[in-house]
């Protein structure tokens, strides 16, 4: 062979009589795979259609054949490869044009179905199944207009409703389930969203939208550093996926920041431990599961650091943004308590033990109802001005100021309305000593039973009898001015 010369193997000729028998052998294939296709076998009629193909390649029905069995196999993109072959090797195929279209249709191109239907119809203007084709696909245009709007306002309720009806013309595109899946996970629907997501896995395992779904759910249920992974490997997928790279920066933020605040708050750094949760705090609202423990944290160095009203606020968002956290019910009772507001604090005891029915449980409530019942009787410790761990002999000082304070002959110049409230606060000074300077009945008290059964009956209380125990008997002292508003006590 000279140099320069190139060695071309010709393909061999085929007679016309080869070319016949083949056409022939190529409709038996045909044939068979018709046969296989009306008892519904689509596996066994794809292989005889193939055959057909791989006999005679240049027939547009053989590759409309076999789309429509592709189709019937929910292989929609294998099916449209072949309905557009089809269309390529004879552009009056109407039935390859119907078929591109409801494989667009199916895997969410509504914009490209609609011109196939529209080739349709030109080809025949009277097809009543492309004009209802045509229709469903506006519809499905309809659909994903409606739901990017509610996207943006962040109605992801109605973006799950528009989904499922696009879903129902596009059962095959991955874009709306992944959609639906995202908006799924932002509702807090987290095992519905898994399960979408992982179906598509099994499908793709690189499809990023999927793995940015998962790490969506995982971030949400507060699984923060399995989260950051799925994120990761999204992004090893799609570079440019922007939400996986917002979701990922989000996750790092929030870890690191929630981790500090934590070191903070065991080292006994409540203010730096309070700033920190609240910074953490505004890194992503939509993370409920991470802002309930996060608004919990805040509130328990709340308390710490005596900020009660706002340890309570915080403790209440918390339970807002889930309500079955337990430890933000405790913390916040807890802080009900130390405000002695008992009523509040035996609720939400009460909640803690119908979740958690356990003996510690029980005996809070228990405390809670006790303190609760106490607080609805006379605090005599209050009346007399007293600690509640008060001595003997400060109990008795006590009683000997208050007594003077508000005997009735102090006010007798006073306004009838003055001098009946100074007696009975008179009678409620000795009621209180007659209590707490007896150990029995004051034993009986600090417990909260009912002194009623040690035979107390105040209603006919007389506060003189222990006056006079105090002072003598009347006559022998008596109130002088001694000055504006100025009383001394005199013996006679």
């Amino acid at each position: 062979m000279a140099a320069g010369d190139c060695d071309v193997t010709m393909a061999p000729e085929v007679s016309s009589e080869e070319e016949a028998d083949m056409e022939r052998e190529a409709e038996l294939f045909k044939e068979q795979g018709n046969a296989f296709y009306a008892k519904k076998d689509y596996n066994e009629a794809y292989n005889y259609y193939t055959k057909a193909i791989d006999m005679c390649p240049k027939s547009a029905s053989y590759y409309g054949n076999r789309a429509a069995t592709l189709m019937m196999l929910c292989r929609f993109r294998e099916a449209l490869e072949d309905a557009q072959q089809a269309v390529r090797l004879d552009d009056t195929f109407m039935r390859g044009h119907l078929r591109e279209g409801k494989c667009h249709l199916s895997l969410g191109n509504a914009m490209a179905a609609g011109r196939c239907f529209q080739r349709v119809l030109e080809l025949e203007p009277s097809s009543t199944q492309a004009v209802h084709e045509l229709k469903n696909a506006e519809a499905l245009l309809e659909y994903e207009r409606m739901a990017e709007v509610d996207f943006e306002k962040r109605d992801f309720r109605k973006v799950v409703f528009c989904m499922d009806r696009a879903l129902e013309f596009a059962p095959a595109c991955h874009r709306f389930k992944m959609l639906k899946a995202e908006c799924l996970a932002l509702l807090g629907r987290y095992p519905d969203a898994q399960s979408v997501a992982s179906d598509i896995l099994r499908m793709d395992s690189t499809n990023a939208d999927a793995l940015y779904v998962r790490g969506l759910c995982l971030y949400y249920e507060d699984c923060i550093e399995k989260a950051v992974q799925f994120f990761v490997q999204a992004l090893r997928m799609a570079p440019d996926h922007e939400k996986a790279r917002l979701a990922c920066r989000n996750a790092k933020a929030l870890r690191a920041k929630k981790e500090e605040g934590n070191s903070a708050f065991k080292e006994g750094s409540f203010d730096k431990a309070y700033g920190l949760y609240t910074e953490a705090l505004k890194i992503d609202q939509n993370n409920i599961k991470t802002n309930a423990k996060l608004y919990c944290n805040r509130g328990t160095v709340g308390s710490k650091l005596n900020k009660m009203p706002q340890a309570i606020e915080d403790c209440t968002n918390a339970i807002k943004l889930d309500e079955t956290y337990i430890k933000a019910y405790m913390r916040r009772a807890q802080c009900y308590m130390d405000t002695e507001q008992y009523e509040e604090a035996a609720r939400d005891y009460e909640k803690i033990y119908q979740a958690e029915k356990t003996k510690e449980h029980k005996q809070l409530l228990k405390n809670a109802q006790l303190e609760l019942k106490k607080s609805k009787r006379k605090d005599y410790y209050k009346v007399l001005g007293v600690d509640k761990n008060a001595s003997e002999d400060e109990i008795k000082k006590a009683y000997r100021k208050r007594a003077l304070m508000h005997h009735p002959d102090r006010h007798s110049s006073s306004s009838p309305e003055m001098q009946k409230e100074e007696e009975k606060k008179f009678k409620e000074v000795g009621e209180a000593f007659s209590i707490l300077s007896d150990q029995k009945k004051k034993a009986r008290y600090d417990s909260g039973q009912d002194l009623e059964d040690d035979g107390m009956n105040f209603g006919d209380f007389d506060a003189n009898n222990i006056f006079k125990a105090f002072f003598g008997s009347p006559g022998s002292f008596s109130f002088e001015a001694s000055g504006p508003g100025n009383f001394f006590f005199q013996f006679g």
